[in-house]
């Protein structure tokens, strides 16, 4: 069975991580994934990301979630905003804003993946793929 969204499932495995209080959660690999979640590492929602080779054809991406001493996650919010269906995009002006500066949003750019503030410094806008709290 083909998948038609890789960044939602990615987002969701996270997503079901953190609720059951993983330590880490494994994904296929692909470019763009691990774009996101150096993304997120720089952010600080994620301790460490890594890429495992196993015997297969595909390599594994790991990341590491991050919780604070009381075991609480550092994302509280993980929201799909671009899908596949109905894509959005903003310039550099319209950048989302998460919870008035608390939270960050991930964007593609011509410049490449990058958070939003990143992309407001910038100048520049792009499709936003999600956002964190």
């Amino acid at each position: 069975m083909t998948m038609t969204d890789p960044i939602a499932d990615m987002l969701t495995r996270i997503r079901n991580g953190i609720q059951v209080g993983r330590k880490s959660v494994d994904l296929p690999t692909s470019r763009v994934k691990s774009l996101i979640a150096l993304t997120m590492k720089e952010e600080g929602y994620l301790a460490d990301v890594e890429v495992v080779e196993e015997g297969g054809p595909r390599n594994i991406l790991r990341l590491h979630l991050k919780y604070d001493r009381d075991g609480n996650a550092s994302i509280q919010e993980i929201t799909r905003v671009s899908k596949p269906g109905c894509r959005v995009y903003r310039d550099a002006a319209n950048v989302p804003i998460v919870r008035r500066g608390l939270g960050t949003s991930i964007l593609t750019t011509s410049k490449g993946i990058m958070s939003g503030r990143k992309a407001r410094e910038l100048g520049i806008g792009g499709e936003v793929i999600c956002t964190l709290f």
